[in-house]
């Protein structure tokens, strides 16, 4: 069984313990700010922290060469940092905006229909998700990943785009097509934080023996 490191020990990291032996992994780390716990002999490491603590993880794990998979979101706009730590150190990392297969499969479904109305003047467009209060993007990262495979697939009309952060809601993303003569609305709901768990010990799985940072639509659809 690979050994797995679980970089920040909160609500996540510890549903990533929790559920690392269904998918073949032995925890031998569990690593937090108050929680120094030792690398050595992980085979690959799962990374759940805050958005300000992403790049200085990185920092530590990528001249192990362990494989990471960067759960946290929020902290995009330091990709190219991270990118360039990993082709140093001839290491390996996934990253997504979000981990939950439903939410990758949803994005391409959402991408195909923008596609589908690129070119129906008539119809406008809007995005919409609600997270609990604790989380600190908005919009969340999915949202933004959302708009973008809209205009990508070309639809290049104004999207409204709007959030909202209440009580413990683990996260809702809509996005909807409205004319004169009807309304189209696609929704993901999450029921809990799992999904995201489970897609990142995926990536974990996937990751091992691999090089360079690879975003979790590959491991899913593959490309």
């Amino acid at each position: 069984m690979p050994n797995l490191a679980v970089v920040g020990y909160g609500k996540m990291g510890k549903l990533i313990d929790q559920l690392a032996p269904e998918y073949g992994f032995t925890v031998t780390a569990r690593v937090d700010i108050d929680r120094p716990e030792p690398l050595d002999g992980a085979d690959v490491a799962v990374e759940f922290s805050v958005p300000s603590s992403v790049v200085g993880n990185v920092a530590k794990v990528a001249p192990l060469r362990i494989p990471m998979v960067v759960g946290t979101t929020g902290w995009l706009e330091h990709l190219a940092e991270v990118k360039a730590l990993i082709e140093k150190h001839d290491s390996a990392l996934v990253w997504s905006p979000n981990f939950s297969i439903g939410v990758n499969v949803f994005t391409r479904l959402v991408a195909e229909a923008a596609r589908l109305f690129r070119n129906e003047k008539e119809y406008g467009a809007w995005v919409w998700e609600i997270h609990h209060i604790t989380k600190k993007d908005a919009p969340s990262g999915t949202l933004l990943k959302l708009v973008e495979q809209m205009k990508a697939a070309g639809f290049d009309r104004a999207i409204d785009m709007s959030s909202s952060r209440a009580g413990g809601h683990p996260g809702t993303h809509e996005i909807g097509f409205d004319s004169a003569a009807d309304t189209i609305t696609l929704r993901h709901t999450a029921r809990n934080r799992e999904g995201f768990a489970r897609g990142a010990l995926k990536a974990a799985q996937w990751i091992i023996g691999r090089k360079g940072c690879h975003e979790f639509s590959e491991v899913l659809f593959g490309g």
